[in-house]
């Protein structure tokens, strides 16, 4: 579950990111975010898996206050929140194999299992016969895939993802939504900030649209 009370963000520049944002996002639920360059899309997402922290309100992930998390129990909150960015993130000097692996790494998790998962995520993103290839031979798609891969490897129940088809055509922007509702089929809770609003369109989901850093429209919305 993921609660926003009354949330702002205002940056060091006096920029306010949010304003006074409420929002519920019920465990297994799937929702796109939407709205201009700039409406708050990626703040939001940031607010969540505390790569910033709310300036102003409460927000709950999985009935955890952020607010109240110290600094030594964030790598932990973040192993729980898989995310995917559109530059996809990836060390192009390492394996697809290795790329996947590093949060179990991180995580100290011993080589056998570390494998299991690794291969089972890839599979998943139909990229296993990938794992000994370097990033940059793979296509934009591909590249994709491999961080959707990295981001779930950790089996985390939230799943956030800014832009994940940004740079795609048509076609493998569908491929990696269907990727996407696959995953919340299986009880992931799936957080996606986008403009493609026709591909948004198309599948039915709920639809919650910021307009400078404010919830503009929610559709869909439990109330």
């Amino acid at each position: 579950m993921i609660r926003f009370d009354n949330v702002a963000k205002r940056y060091a520049t006096g920029r306010e990111g949010l304003s006074g944002v409420d929002l519920t996002l019920e465990a297994g639920e799937m929702a796109f975010l939407t709205g201009h360059s700039g409406a708050g899309k990626s703040t939001l997402l940031k607010l969540i898996g505390l790569l910033e922290r709310a300036t102003r309100g409460q927000v709950w992930v999985n009935s955890r206050n952020l607010n109240k998390l110290k600094d030594r129990d964030v790598p932990f909150h973040r192993r729980e929140v898989g995310m995917i960015f559109q530059d996809h993130r990836l060390l192009h000097d390492r394996t697809v194999f290795d790329n996947v692996a590093m949060p179990l790494v991180v995580a100290g998790m011993g080589h056998a299992e570390t494998k299991r998962r690794v291969r089972a995520a890839l599979d998943k993103v139909s990229l296993l016969s990938k794992e000994k290839t370097m990033p940059v031979s793979l296509s934009g798609g591909e590249q994709q895939r491999v961080g959707i891969a990295r981001a779930l490897v950790s089996k985390p129940p939230v799943l956030l993802a800014d832009e994940p088809t940004g740079n795609l055509d048509p076609e493998l922007s569908r491929e990696i939504m269907q990727l996407f509702l696959q995953f919340n089929q299986v009880g992931v809770t799936t957080l996606i900030a986008t403009h493609d609003v026709d591909l948004v369109n198309s599948l039915g989901k709920r639809i919650i649209k910021l307009r400078e850093g404010r919830v503009e429209s929610d559709t869909g919305s439990l109330g």
